[in-house]
């Protein structure tokens, strides 16, 4: 049997954030009627992989606001209208968050954050053989505050499966670097 599919009939933004903007969606389903959805819309986002030549991860150590505490991650953010492409924004925000950079970055792949409530993607890349360019430059509202953290590859599993680190978008970015390695481009 197959499933039918929710046609929207209209939208409406009611709340607005500098973040994400909640939407009622009015959609109708043939077996189940008409109803009123709730999503979130928000802009894309990325996330990088940086690795130096001694193969650690550059990793960033920041408070996060919805579970009150300090999270071990890697960096990202949010693609921002002026960026031209999501590896723009992923290389922007790995230097921003850490200092460090590299000559290319490689797409490993995108997933939906949480498709039942957002349609956004986030892209995740790899750098290979990072290096310091100069001191973190946190975004201007003076919300973000990093500190670098040098974590060697062979380490992130063991952090993961002892939930050091638990942020989602994160370990899917570590999933995607397990399942598709690139090897480095000459």
């Amino acid at each position: 049997m197959k499933i039918p599919r929710w046609d929207t009939l209209g939208s409406e933004s009611v709340y607005s954030t500098p973040i994400f903007d909640l939407h009622r969606r009015r959609s109708s389903h043939p077996g189940r009627g008409e109803r009123d959805f709730y999503v979130l819309e928000a802009p894309h986002w990325v996330n990088i992989i940086p690795l130096t030549a001694d193969n650690d991860v550059v990793m960033v150590r920041q408070f996060r606001h919805g579970i009150a505490e300090f999270t071990l991650e890697i960096p990202g953010g949010m693609i921002d209208p002026e960026d031209p492409h999501p590896g723009h924004a992923a290389r922007r925000e790995m230097r921003e968050e850490t200092g460090y950079d590299a000559e290319q970055v490689v797409e490993l792949g995108r997933v939906h954050p949480n498709p039942a409530i957002q349609p956004n993607f986030c892209y995740t890349y790899l750098a290979r053989e990072v290096r310091k360019v100069g001191e973190p430059t946190p975004d201007s509202s003076g919300a973000e505050e990093t500190e670098v953290v040098l974590v060697p590859l062979d380490d992130i599993k063991g952090l993961i499966a002892t939930g050091r680190i638990t942020h989602a978008l994160v370990i899917a970015a570590f999933s995607f670097l397990h399942v598709y390695n690139p090897p480095p481009s000459r």
